[in-house]
Protein backbone atom coordinates (compact mmCIF):
# COMPACT_ATOMS: atom_id res chain seq x y z
CA UNK A 1 0.00 0.00 0.00
CA UNK A 2 2.66 2.37 0.81
CA UNK A 3 4.34 1.17 -2.28
CA UNK A 4 2.11 2.49 -4.70
CA UNK A 5 1.22 6.18 -2.58
CA UNK A 6 5.01 6.24 -2.99
CA UNK A 7 4.78 5.40 -6.97
CA UNK A 8 2.10 7.88 -7.27
CA UNK A 9 3.45 10.45 -5.15
CA UNK A 10 7.04 10.27 -7.77
CA UNK A 11 4.75 10.39 -10.53
CA UNK A 12 3.38 13.79 -9.23
CA UNK A 13 6.69 15.36 -8.71
CA UNK A 14 8.14 14.21 -12.58
CA UNK A 15 5.58 15.75 -13.88
CA UNK A 16 5.47 18.87 -11.97
CA UNK A 17 9.34 18.75 -12.68
CA UNK A 18 8.81 18.04 -16.81
CA UNK A 19 6.08 21.12 -16.92
CA UNK A 20 8.55 23.30 -15.06
CA UNK A 21 11.53 22.67 -17.36
CA UNK A 22 9.41 22.37 -20.83
CA UNK A 23 7.94 25.91 -20.88
CA UNK A 24 11.35 27.45 -22.96
CA UNK A 25 10.82 30.11 -20.24
CA UNK A 26 13.71 29.97 -17.52
CA UNK A 27 11.87 29.52 -14.34
CA UNK A 28 13.04 28.77 -10.83
CA UNK A 29 11.97 28.35 -6.85
CA UNK A 30 13.79 31.71 -6.10
CA UNK A 31 14.63 33.45 -9.06
CA UNK A 32 11.36 33.78 -11.21
CA UNK A 33 12.53 34.97 -14.47
CA UNK A 34 14.45 37.64 -14.16
CA UNK A 35 16.11 38.63 -17.05
CA UNK A 36 19.89 37.63 -17.19
CA UNK A 37 20.60 41.43 -17.71
CA UNK A 38 18.58 43.03 -14.71
CA UNK A 39 21.31 43.47 -11.81
CA UNK A 40 19.74 46.32 -9.80
CA UNK A 41 16.16 46.79 -7.93
CA UNK A 42 14.85 50.03 -6.12
CA UNK A 43 12.15 49.91 -4.04
CA UNK A 44 10.68 53.53 -2.97
CA UNK A 45 9.12 53.61 0.39
CA UNK A 46 5.28 52.95 -0.10
CA UNK A 47 3.42 56.01 1.73
CA UNK A 48 0.26 54.79 3.77
CA UNK A 49 -2.64 56.91 2.30
CA UNK A 50 -5.40 54.97 3.49
CA UNK A 51 -8.27 56.58 5.74
CA UNK A 52 -7.35 53.64 8.32
CA UNK A 53 -3.69 54.19 9.22
CA UNK A 54 -1.32 51.38 10.79
CA UNK A 55 1.87 53.24 12.40
CA UNK A 56 4.23 50.57 11.14
CA UNK A 57 2.49 49.41 7.86
CA UNK A 58 4.41 51.61 5.80
CA UNK A 59 7.75 50.39 6.51
CA UNK A 60 7.22 46.91 7.09
CA UNK A 61 5.50 46.61 3.88
CA UNK A 62 8.44 48.84 2.43
CA UNK A 63 10.92 45.81 4.17
CA UNK A 64 8.47 43.15 3.53
CA UNK A 65 8.95 43.65 -0.28
CA UNK A 66 13.14 44.37 -0.05
CA UNK A 67 13.11 41.12 2.10
CA UNK A 68 11.26 39.16 -0.44
CA UNK A 69 13.00 40.47 -3.34
CA UNK A 70 16.08 40.09 -1.33
CA UNK A 71 15.82 36.39 -0.18
CA UNK A 72 14.25 35.46 -3.72
CA UNK A 73 16.60 37.12 -6.40
CA UNK A 74 19.87 37.69 -6.94
CA UNK A 75 19.19 41.54 -7.67
CA UNK A 76 21.33 43.92 -5.75
CA UNK A 77 19.13 46.77 -4.40
CA UNK A 78 20.31 50.44 -4.80
CA UNK A 79 18.68 53.87 -3.90
CA UNK A 80 19.48 55.57 -7.01
CA UNK A 81 18.09 54.25 -10.83
CA UNK A 82 18.16 51.13 -10.96
CA UNK A 83 17.01 48.11 -13.63
CA UNK A 84 13.96 47.72 -12.09
CA UNK A 85 11.65 49.92 -9.79
CA UNK A 86 9.15 49.55 -7.49
CA UNK A 87 6.36 52.61 -6.24
CA UNK A 88 3.27 52.81 -4.74
CA UNK A 89 0.94 53.86 -1.84
CA UNK A 90 -1.11 52.10 0.81
CA UNK A 91 -4.63 52.85 -0.47
CA UNK A 92 -6.71 50.47 1.84
CA UNK A 93 -6.80 49.43 5.59
CA UNK A 94 -9.83 48.19 6.96
CA UNK A 95 -11.33 46.31 9.51
CA UNK A 96 -15.01 45.07 8.32
CA UNK A 97 -17.11 42.52 9.80
CA UNK A 98 -18.04 38.89 8.05
CA UNK A 99 -20.08 37.50 10.48
CA UNK A 100 -22.58 38.74 13.10
CA UNK A 101 -22.95 36.74 16.45
CA UNK A 102 -26.87 35.41 16.47
CA UNK A 103 -28.94 37.14 18.66
CA UNK A 104 -26.89 40.42 19.07
CA UNK A 105 -25.22 43.24 17.38
CA UNK A 106 -21.90 42.08 18.08
CA UNK A 107 -19.61 40.62 14.97
CA UNK A 108 -18.40 37.29 15.32
CA UNK A 109 -15.72 37.50 12.76
CA UNK A 110 -13.92 40.52 10.99
CA UNK A 111 -11.97 40.80 7.99
CA UNK A 112 -8.59 42.75 8.15
CA UNK A 113 -8.25 43.87 4.31
CA UNK A 114 -5.05 46.04 2.67
CA UNK A 115 -4.94 46.84 -0.78
CA UNK A 116 -1.40 48.01 -1.87
CA UNK A 117 -1.44 50.10 -5.37
CA UNK A 118 2.20 49.53 -6.77
CA UNK A 119 3.88 50.87 -9.96
CA UNK A 120 6.74 48.57 -11.56
CA UNK A 121 8.97 49.42 -13.67
CA UNK A 122 11.47 47.33 -15.90
CA UNK A 123 13.97 49.80 -17.21
CA UNK A 124 15.78 47.30 -19.48
CA UNK A 125 12.41 46.32 -21.42
CA UNK A 126 11.89 48.89 -24.18
CA UNK A 127 8.35 47.65 -25.13
CA UNK A 128 6.90 48.36 -21.23
CA UNK A 129 5.11 45.27 -21.87
CA UNK A 130 6.50 43.66 -18.22
CA UNK A 131 5.96 46.66 -16.62
CA UNK A 132 2.35 47.39 -14.86
CA UNK A 133 0.62 50.18 -12.86
CA UNK A 134 -1.80 47.38 -10.30
CA UNK A 135 -3.62 47.08 -7.14
CA UNK A 136 -3.12 44.19 -4.80
CA UNK A 137 -5.51 43.37 -1.82
CA UNK A 138 -5.03 40.70 0.53
CA UNK A 139 -7.44 39.67 3.49
CA UNK A 140 -7.51 37.98 6.51
CA UNK A 141 -10.27 36.80 8.88
CA UNK A 142 -9.88 36.90 13.17
CA UNK A 143 -12.09 36.48 15.70
CA UNK A 144 -12.22 39.81 17.42
CA UNK A 145 -11.42 41.94 19.31
CA UNK A 146 -8.48 42.58 16.77
CA UNK A 147 -5.89 43.77 20.38
CA UNK A 148 -3.36 41.74 20.29
CA UNK A 149 -3.74 39.70 16.89
CA UNK A 150 -3.20 43.06 14.55
CA UNK A 151 0.41 43.04 14.59
CA UNK A 152 0.06 39.16 13.14
CA UNK A 153 -2.30 39.59 11.26
CA UNK A 154 -0.44 42.46 9.28
CA UNK A 155 2.43 40.05 9.02
CA UNK A 156 0.75 37.61 7.11
CA UNK A 157 -1.00 39.75 5.37
CA UNK A 158 2.47 41.63 3.68
CA UNK A 159 3.61 38.42 3.21
CA UNK A 160 1.03 37.53 0.64
CA UNK A 161 0.94 41.12 -0.74
CA UNK A 162 4.94 40.92 -1.28
CA UNK A 163 4.29 37.30 -2.87
CA UNK A 164 1.58 38.48 -5.31
CA UNK A 165 3.76 41.78 -6.01
CA UNK A 166 6.93 39.89 -6.69
CA UNK A 167 4.89 36.67 -8.72
CA UNK A 168 3.73 39.36 -11.01
CA UNK A 169 6.63 41.09 -11.45
CA UNK A 170 9.23 38.36 -12.09
CA UNK A 171 7.46 35.34 -12.56
CA UNK A 172 4.65 36.43 -14.73
CA UNK A 173 2.13 35.17 -12.99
Amino acid sequence: MIQRYFAIFSCMVLLLCLSVTSCGVRYGFTGGSIPDNMKTVNVQYFENIAPMVYQTLSQNFTEGLKERIRNQSRLSQVNGDADAMFEGVITGYDIAPVAIEAGSDRAAMNRLTITIKVKYTNRLDDTGESNFEQSFSQFREFLPPIQGKEEATVNEIIKLLTEDIYNKAFANW
